[in-house]
């Protein structure tokens, strides 16, 4: 058994400039895991609350309230713990805040500190954190598939377009590397083509290319235009992906599309959205309507559930017992998994079991404001989870994730990524 000895943490900082919290677990062995908390700009309203210090300083993001609690709370209760008993650990660290959303002790403490123990096991085991993943909980390990932002919108680039994410994915790919090098050409092939019109403003915070777009499906078009310009035919190997993030310009029943200046209700909304999936290859769409309309996802879910994969990120917030109630109203088929959205590591992969269990997809996903830290490509990898959503092409805080990702495929082969496969099939291309 490997106890804990030290915990220290750390103010560091993310990829917007803004503080966050990183954790130090030390071992009695001498062995130590190290996380990073990331952060999200658009944030469902049952996810864990990070903890700022609020006031002026630093326009009230700093995190030394986050910071006192490790040192002060969660540490004392840690040493001496076995460090290869992860729900253990978490249990004890969900013991010590009775806040629904973890706001006492701070989203951003608690999930730095339970990633850290994840990383400290896997030293101790002597065994690469994917790896220690799969055997401590019984999964076959796999290259996920990416899903990689194109153009940025939403909260994450100032609202220049109201959906939030257009992005690709290469699902007829035969490897990691050649999703890598297709992504590539149709990032700077759109990138060029935005140019060329003066439609590009800069890049948005996932380094996805910010868009000046005239409507909203104007971005639709381009990136389109940004596949066949890279020699692909769209719908073939290269699918579109949305992250429509409605609940950022709507509530229930009551939906702004401020670029379009278009007001609609919900069933106009699930409307207009099919009429995007009958005109363009699109084959996941997330949060395509509001987290507080149910009625409005199960119809969703009823009219394309068969034609695309239907994501829950906001509606669902990493949240096991909203997974099981979603299955049973039939509303989704699949669930974004965000270890910070929960706020530890074991309600993360109770999440991504549920899923699983229903017959759901589970897309493992980093948060708009990441850091250097690669966690989430070895968890997703280490799950054997079908997809990763990281950000997009740019930015050296997505790249090493995916860099990551070729390196740990050159360890499992190749043939461990679960791309490369006849399209009727998946989900993307069901017949």
């Amino acid at each position: 058994m490997s106890s804990i000895k030290t915990i220290k943490s750390r103010r560091v900082w993310d990829s917007r400039g803004n503080p966050t919290v990183e954790v130090d677990i030390i071992l009695d062995s001498g062995e130590m895991g190290r996380a990073i908390a990331p952060a999200g700009a658009s944030r469902g309203m049952r996810e864990a609350i990070d903890l700022r210090d609020g006031g002026d300083h630093l326009r009230g993001m700093d995190v030394s309230k986050a910071l006192d609690n490790i040192n002060r709370i969660i540490a004392p209760a840690l040493i001496g713990q076995n460090v290869e008993d992860q729900e253990a650990v978490d249990n004890i660290i969900l013991s010590l805040d009775d806040s629904k959303l973890k706001s006492t002790l701070g989203g951003n403490a608690t999930v730095a500190t339970s990633l850290a123990v994840l990383h400290a096991a896997a030293a101790a085991a002597k065994k690469p954190l994917w790896r220690h993943i799969a055997d401590h909980y019984g999964c076959t390990p796999s290259i996920p598939l990416p899903e990689i932002q194109i153009f940025g919108g939403g909260a994450h680039a100032s609202g220049r377009v109201d959906i939030q994410d257009f992005m690709i994915m290469v699902p007829g790919a035969d490897s990691f590397d050649e999703v890598m090098e297709v992504t590539s050409a149709v990032y700077f092939a759109a990138g060029e083509i935005m140019e060329s019109r003066g439609k590009l403003a800069g890049i948005a915070d996932e380094g996805g290319w910010w868009p000046l777009f005239d409507s909203n499906e104007e971005a639709l078009e381009t990136l389109v235009q940004a596949i066949e310009k890279a020699g692909e035919k769209p719908g073939d190997r290269v699918v579109i992906s949305l992250d429509i993030a409605a609940s950022e310009f709507g509530t229930n029943d009551n939906y702004r599309l401020a670029l379009d200046e278009h007001q609609m209700n919900s069933e106009e909304l699930v409307d207009m959205l099919g009429g995007w999936i009958d005109k363009y290859p699109i084959a996941s769409i997330e949060d395509p309507v509001g987290e507080d309309d149910t009625e409005a996802m199960q119809e969703f879910t009823r009219r394309f559930g068969d034609r695309v994969q239907i994501i829950g990120d906001d509606y669902l917030v990493t949240n096991a017992d909203l997974v099981e109630q979603a299955v049973k109203d039939k509303a989704c088929n699949s669930v974004l998994v965000k270890v910070n959205q929960a706020g530890t590591v074991s309600e993360s992969i109770q999440t991504f079991r549920t899923a699983q269990k229903a017959g759901w997809g589970a897309v493992v996903s980093a948060r708009s404001g990441e850091t250097e830290d690669i966690t989430i490509s070895h968890l997703a990898i280490g799950l054997g989870s079908e997809q990763l959503k990281v950000g997009s092409f740019n930015r050296s805080d997505r790249m090493a994730k995916w860099n990551e990702c070729l390196r740990i495929q050159d360890e499992l082969g190749a043939d461990t990524f679960v791309g490369g496969r006849p399209m009727q099939s998946t989900w993307w291309g069901k017949s």
